[in-house]
């Protein structure tokens, strides 16, 4: 953990080249003029690198995840979350959210998060907030970004409607790993300590798992956000590539994904 943190951080103050690798930036903290650390909060696409990778191809991790995937798995989302201290905008919470509804494969049930806390993590610095048993309705609930006067981050689409059900806390300490389903409603807290609370994660899925067309669904609106961005940037490529492009054979053999 204390490497991938470090490689963290020097990642963040430009020491090597990012390569493939996305940074993301929180919203409040680049108006303020942050930087390093206490700029980013995730760096996305991590598979490939030679520091972190080590965490996503663990072989003890993989003898877990492929009790939920089966043999023949693929590292789909690959991140390293960073919460620095909140600007007091309260732009470093996470709303409730389900993960699923960034995916354009399934089936859902032979998907699985892995997610292992790089140092202590707790209600104060943001831990992870979970509605358990929510994954058991199989249901993907509309996402939009919430209404927060202080300004939200970007991707950081959310549900609604569930603010007041009787969510759990998990406070971590370092190494503890949490896996759970891609429909569980779950998001975390603002940091309102002087601290950081780092994790890194990665979701996996069945290699057996197939591509789906997110048009005129629910999920259509965070694949048109991407798509539109992606052309920003000169890229042309539909959503289901993009995932294609980002993941990577963590077991077995690779079949559709």
């Amino acid at each position: 953990m204390e490497i991938c943190a470090q490689r963290f951080i020097d990642l963040c103050e430009g020491k090597f080249d990012k390569g493939s690798m996305t940074m993301m930036k929180d919203v409040s903290l680049m108006e303020r003029g942050a930087t390093g650390q206490f700029l980013f909060n995730k760096v996305q696409d991590i598979a490939f690198d030679d520091v972190f990778s080590k965490y996503i191809l663990h072989e003890r991790l993989l003898d877990y995840v492929q009790c939920f995937t089966g043999p023949n798995v693929m590292a789909m989302h690959t991140m390293l979350i960073n919460k620095p201290p909140d600007s007091g905008a309260m732009t470093s919470r996470h709303p409730l959210h389900q993960d699923l509804h960034y995916f354009p494969f399934r089936p859902a049930d032979r998907i699985v998060a892995a997610w292992t806390a790089m140092e202590p993590v707790t209600a104060d610095n943001g831990c992870l907030v979970v509605l358990p048993g929510s994954h058991r309705k199989g249901v993907l609930y509309q996402h939009e970004y919430p209404e927060w006067e202080g300004g939200v981050n970007k991707f950081y689409h959310g549900i609604r409607g569930f603010e007041d059900e009787p969510l759990l806390l998990l406070p971590m300490n370092p190494g503890d790993t949490v896996f759970f389903h891609p429909l569980i409603i779950h998001g975390s807290g603002a940091n309102v300590t002087k601290g950081f609370r780092k994790a890194i994660s990665c979701h996996y899925a069945a290699a057996e798992c197939e591509y789906i067309d997110v048009k005129g669904t629910s999920q259509e609106n965070i694949a048109v956000e991407i798509e539109s961005l992606l052309k920003k940037r000169g890229l042309e490529a539909d959503y289901n590539s993009l995932w294609h492009y980002r993941s990577r054979l963590a077991r077995g053999v690779s079949v559709n994904l």
